[in-house]
């Protein structure tokens, strides 16, 4: 992050004292148990495996790990979160909101938190009390644990409202009777309702009584966005419709009476009601919809565990069958934690169903047997009881499925959904004929589907664990503590989890667990191509980046970089990993993915993820991709692909 000096800026203050209707505090919520649910957990170890250095949460509620909001909770401080259009760093004496402005750098757009307005409440304490899908409810209590008062954020709103629980007197940085304040290069706007009396540096407010902040959209109208003020926002849901092709979701918002009004993303419904004014944003303009719900339709994505060999020439087989005969001979399974592991399982599930489509009877045979015999053994309920490794446990705390053993901060909750997306696959590739291995498997795989993508809150689980209903894409990071908000980096493994997700909830003839993860698997396809591999990224805002691709998405930044190697192959290939059946979302403009890979590997493919770019390339060029198949060394091929899913891949692709 860069320190930016202050630059001068205009800031309207409006104030509506004693507006109508009362806006009670939101009752506390209590996540309760589902028997069944339960009755599996019981069956793992109890373990807290990692630890958060804090957490600031009321009794009752599952911890939101993974969630945009996740920087309240858990880091020793709390950290700015990104609600959009604004960014709100939240103190235990207070809160200040503002207006992210875009920065683009060679590497960076920089989107970070600029505080503009500051609520001074005197508390002692924030607590995280109430989330769902759209909002998140923070209590301030004072020095004996008493409540103060709430504030409420909203995804996609201009709005942050605070609600006095008590009588009380608070301060608001600059003083709401300055008239004109120059900061930070953006208007601003106060209004008090229910009571509340403007004086001074501040204003006070009687229980239940209310203050408003909000941010004007650039060249908009402060008197328009002041008069939706006085609505406030309760909560928020999203639902799904699987229509067709398109999966159409809405997002709808709680008020207590009246239109709010909300910012829609990019790839968002911005119809004719959304004519209040527009945001920039680091992922593009945010258009001011008056209303209480948001529309958007993504393209249907069917979940697929194989691939379509039947365009194959009779010596491509052969060359397939060669390679699958040759890769299953050398399978193993060598890794102990759960990214390794899981990668390994899914590889050897991609050369069982090879192997099925092929009718090559004896590695058939081997690689089934290998797979089911390695799945049982990390699907023993108490394996952790009597192995450091290879095992699940529940996390009675973070409340949460661990895996033994750790990488990459699973403890902390990071990237589950990367690594139980590999065992969800390979589980249900095995399983996908036979009863008996489900059934076997179902005890300890259910969790690993309950962890990533249960459907609805229990108080075993959180609903959707990592995913965003609002950004349409899940985040990576369990604990988020950066003061740039939650990130995700590998897109191409959030789809690919989501597609095993799906195809394990076939198995086990779960219809709304499947309609719930084809939900899933199509949002983040979209949002894969959206705001990673193919972002729109050529607008006057984004000049001086330099490049065409996004690796990681943050709240408040986006990164042409990785969190493990600063090559281009890594940048890219990151978003291409495991070039699942169903990654045929990544295919679009031809010469684009030629240049993103040129870029990518411009002396050849032995670079990192030298065999995911070949295989991305097949999707603009068959021809070359299977010229750069052939001279591929084993060196580029990575540890969860074989040569022989290279191949078929490869030669499967054809183009319209």
């Amino acid at each position: 992050m860069r320190n930016r000096s202050a630059l001068p800026v205009l800031v309207v203050l409006l104030v509506l004292a004693g507006c109508t209707g009362s806006t009670p505090a939101p009752a506390e919520q209590v996540d309760r148990s589902d028997p069944a649910l339960a009755a599996a957990v019981a069956a793992l170890p109890q373990r807290s495996v990692g630890s958060a250095p804090a957490l600031r949460l009321a009794g009752g509620l599952v911890p939101p790990t993974n969630r945009w909001f996740s920087g309240l909770v858990f880091p020793a401080a709390a950290q700015p979160v990104f609600p959009l259009p604004l960014s709100v760093g939240v103190r235990d004496d207070g809160f200040a909101i503002g207006l992210p402005e875009v920065t683009p750098t060679a590497t960076t757009i920089f989107g970070s938190h600029r505080p503009a307005l500051d609520l001074g409440l005197g508390t002692a304490r924030m607590l995280v009390v109430r989330y769902d899908d759209l909002t998140v409810t923070v209590a301030f209590l004072d020095e004996s644990g008493a409540e103060r008062g709430r504030v409420l954020l909203a995804r996609g709103s201009p709005y942050v409202r605070y609600t006095a629980t008590v009588e009380q007197r608070i301060t608001l940085d600059p003083a709401p009777q300055a008239g004109a304040v120059e900061r930070l290069g953006q208007r601003y706007g106060f209004v008090a309702g229910d009571g509340a009396e403007v004086e001074g540096d501040g204003a006070r407010l009687p229980a239940r009584g209310w203050v408003t902040l909000f941010a004007v959209p650039p060249g908009g109208d402060a008197a328009l966005l002041a008069g939706h003020a006085s609505v406030a926002v309760l909560g928020g849901q999203a639902t799904h419709r699987i229509m067709g092709d398109r999966v159409v979701t809405t997002l709808d918002y709680r008020t207590d009476g009246g239109d709010t009004l909300v910012g829609a993303m990019p790839h968002q419904d911005s119809g004719p009601g959304c004519t209040a004014g527009t945001y920039p944003t680091i992922y593009g303009p945010l258009s001011l919809c008056a209303g209480t719900a948001l529309t958007l339709a993504d393209p249907l994505v069917a979940p697929s565990d194989g691939l379509d060999l039947s365009g194959l020439s009779d010596a491509d087989r052969v060359a397939v069958a060669a390679a699958v005969q040759a890769d299953a001979a050398t399978t193993s399974f060598t890794a102990s934690d759960t990214y390794a592991a899981g990668k390994e399982l899914a590889r050897a599930a991609n050369l069982l169903r090879l192997a099925e489509q092929l009718g090559l009877d004896e590695p058939e045979s081997r690689l089934r047997a290998a797979l089911a015999a390695e799945l049982r053994r990390w699907a023993e309920p108490d394996g952790c009881a009597h192995r450091d490794t290879h095992c699940f446990v529940y996390d009675p705390v973070l409340r949460g499925v661990v895996g033994l053993g750790v990488a990459f901060g699973s403890e902390q909750f990071n990237d589950h959904q990367f690594h139980y997306g590999y065992f969800l696959y390979a589980a249900a590739v095995a399983a996908r004929q036979d009863p008996g291995l489900a059934a076997a498997l179902a005890p300890v795989t259910d969790l690993l589907a309950a962890d990533i993508g249960a459907g609805r809150r229990t108080a075993e689980f959180p609903r959707g664990r990592a995913f965003d209903e609002y950004a349409g894409h899940s985040w990576a990071s369990g604990f988020s503590p950066f003061a740039d908000g939650n990130n995700q980096e590998s897109s191409s493994e959030a789809v690919a989890a989501y597609n095993g997700l799906a195809l394990w909830a076939q198995v086990r003839g779960d219809a709304p667990l499947r309609e719930r993860a084809v939900v899933l698997l199509s949002r983040e396809a979209a949002a894969a191509t959206r705001y990673y591999v193919a972002p729109p990224l050529r607008s006057a805002e984004f000049d001086g980046f330099a490049h065409r691709v996004v690796a990681i998405n943050w709240g408040g930044k986006r990164d042409y970089a990785t969190w493990f190697s600063p090559a281009p192959g890594a940048v890219l290939g990151i978003q291409l990993i495991p070039m699942s059946p169903v990654a045929g979302y990544l295919a679009g403009d031809a010469d684009r993915i030629r240049t993103d890979v040129a870029e990518a590997a411009p002396a050849g493919f032995d670079v990192p993820f030298g065999d995911y770019l070949v295989m991305y390339l097949a999707l603009a060029d068959p021809a070359a991709a299977r010229a750069a198949a052939a001279g591929l060394p084993a060196s580029a091929v990575d540890a969860g692909n074989s040569r022989a899913y290279l191949l078929a891949w490869t030669f499967s692709r054809r183009l319209p």
